[in-house]
Formats: C-alpha cells, sequence, structure tokens
C-alpha cells in the first residue's frame, strides 16, 4: 500500500494519467522489482536485544536454558550485518512448554506483524504434508516455497512444527538453504529456520527428573549439563520413530543450536494461568490460579513434578473453572 501510494504521487507530479488499471499494472511490475523491496522492508523492526530479553523473561514461564540460548543466538545473528549462514534453531521438548510460543516472540521481535507477516512461514507437518505417498511433490514444492521467499525477502523466518513427524526425504531437502553456500546464485544468509519437535522430550524430562531427586535447582541445569545438548541431537539422529532419523543436516551439522526446554513444574503452570487471567480479563484470582494449576496433570505419579501437557489447555481449564 505504501509502495502504491508513493507511485500515485509520483505519477500524479510527472502528469501521466493515473488510470486504476494502469496504476495496478505498473504496481504489479513493481512488485517484481528491487525498488519494492526497498518498500517491503517497512514490515522489519529494527532489532532491539532488550526487548527480545524483556519479552522472554515477561512470557516464557520455567526455561531459563531456552531463554538464555534463544536471547544470545538471535540477538548476534540479527546484530551481525554478515551472517556467514543461517539461523538454524531446533526446539525440543515435551507438549506444553513453550516451544510454538517462543516462536511467536521471536516473530514480534523481528517483524511489525509478528507471526501475522507474510514473510513468517509456518509448516505442520501431517497438515501441509498429509500423504506419505506424495513426498516427492511435497519435496518440490518445499524447495520452491523456501527458495521464492527468500529470493523477494532475504529476512524470511522458516517454522517447521512436527518435526519429529516430518519425512527424512522432506527434511534433507533443507539442507542447501542451510548451509553456508549460496543456492543458484541467492543468498539464505539472512534467514532464519525454527524446528519444533517433541523428539528428545523424554531425555530432557528424565535429565531434569534427575536434577531434582538428587536435590538439585532446576536452575544449575544448563546445555553442558551431562552433555544435555549432544544427547538430544544424538537421540533425535538415531530414533527410528523421528523425522530427524540419520537425515543430512544433523549429520552435517547445520543445526546451531538443540535447545532443551525442561518440563514444567506446578509453580510454571501457576503462571501461566495468570498470564490467560490477564489475556481474558478476569480479575487476577491468586487461589483460583492455585487451583487451576493443581488441577492439570502431573508426573511421576507418586511424585506429581512435572506437568504432563504443561502450559496445554490451561485457558480452558481455567474457563470451566470461572464457570463453576
Amino acid at each position: 500500500m505504501k509502495a502504491q501510494r508513493i507511485l500515485t504521487a509520483l505519477l500524479l507530479v510527472s502528469n501521466i494519467t493515473s488510470s486504476s488499471c494502469f496504476l495496478e499494472a505498473f504496481t504489479d511490475a513493481l512488485k517484481r522489482s528491487a525498488v519494492y523491496k526497498f518498500f517491503e522492508r517497512d514490515d522489519l523492526l529494527v532489532f532491539d536485544p532488550k526487548r527480545l530479553e524483556k519479552d522472554l523473561n515477561d512470557f516464557l514461564f520455567g526455561q531459563h536454558i531456552a531463554s538464555n540460548v534463544i536471547l544470545k543466538s538471535v540477538s548476534s545473528f540479527m546484530t551481525d550485518s554478515k551472517p556467514n549462514k543461517p539461523l538454524v534453531l531446533s526446539l525440543h521438548g515435551t507438549t506444553g512448554t513453550g516451544k510454538n510460543h517462543v516462536t511467536k516472540i521471536l516473530a514480534r521481535n523481528i517483524y511489525k506483524k509478528g507471526e501475522e507477516s507474510k514473510h513468517v512461514q509456518i509448516y505442520v507437518s501431517e497438515y501441509n504434508f498429509p500423504d506419505r505417498g506424495k513426498v516427492d511433490l511435497y519435496t518440490a514444492q518445499l524447495r520452491q516455497w523456501i527458495y521464492g521467499n527468500v529470493s523477494s525477502f532475504p529476512r524470511s523466518m522458516f517454522i517447521f512444527d512436527e518435526m519429529d513427524k516430518m519425512q527424512p526425504q522432506l527434511i534433507d531437502v533443507l539442507k542447501p538453504f542451510l548451509d553456508y553456500s549460496l543456492v543458484n546464485g541467492v543468498s539464505f544468509h539472512n534467514a532464519i529456520f525454527i524446528f519444533l519437535s517433541n523428539a528428545g522430550g523424554k531425555v530432557i524430562a528424565d535429565l531434569a527428573l534427575d536434577f531434582w531427586r538428587e536435590g538439585k535447582n532446576r536452575e544449575d541445569l544448563w546445555m553442558n549439563s551431562r552433555e544435555l545438548e549432544i544427547k538430544i541431537s544424538t537421540n533425535v539422529y538415531n530414533d527410528k520413530n523421528c523425522g530427524f532419523l540419520h537425515t543430512s543436516i544433523i549429520d552435517e551439522h547445520l543445526i546451531d543450536h538443540f535447545i532443551p526446554f525442561l518440563p514444567l513444574e506446578l509453580k510454571h503452570v501457576r503462571q501461566c494461568v495468570l498470564a490467560e487471567m490477564k489475556h481474558l480479563n478476569i480479575t487476577k484470582d491468586d487461589e483460583l490460579a492455585d487451583e487451576v494449576a493443581r488441577d492439570m496433570p502431573y508426573f511421576p505419579e507418586e511424585e506429581r513434578i512435572f506437568a504432563v501437557k504443561g502450559c496445554k489447555s490451561v485457558r480452558q481449564k481455567l474457563v470451566l473453572h470461572v464457570e463453576e
């Protein structure tokens, strides 16, 4: 729209009759030019590491490892004028721990329209690639989608959900785009790829539970604790039921960070309940927040330490309590 308004002004100044048909045709032609790409940059925010840090602190609960790694890696990448490869993050953990949520936080810190930006492409394995018999078609489509988006807008973001359910052949299509070299003369070095997966969740949960049983603080668990990151990458690479099985993007070390999302405890679920109260314009009620959080299922069965569904369904559970 901004490009069209400027075009209109230029045409009027030049005493050119700007019929609607002429303007539409001229604008369409402009969209394919470098000039339009200049106007499209308006969708990008000026990146502010402090703003991202505050967003992660305020809205991502119980994930000190993920917050730390994401803040440092994204800030370094976004402030690098000439990155040598795309940023590739692989987020792992059980359901409801914040993997999808953090992609929304990142999107709204990079694009003015956040996740609604047309430069944020989201693929869900079982939705976008449901038929295993059409893998060749999906492969061609995916290659074209990624190449086309980055060709027109280098700072594109690609989010792949349910990577553990994605066919390895499809995952391997991504390899040329994640590497250090150009693809048909196009650089992908400013693009961001984020993979979401439940794979590795058991490894992460078991380590977190071991820490708890040993009486250690959750906040003392870090990426290098008992080779956590190595264990995650090894687990997903060798898991016969996981899409990452023996994929080249792991084998050739194209993923920058395997980021663990820890299972959430009662106190973190309670924070989610309070956040949902605010979102739904419900008056803050600490007793209600406690009640809803306690009503969620936890594991192991005896200790009841970690939320089975994390913060998933917290909003629905809260609504039930409010209606009672």
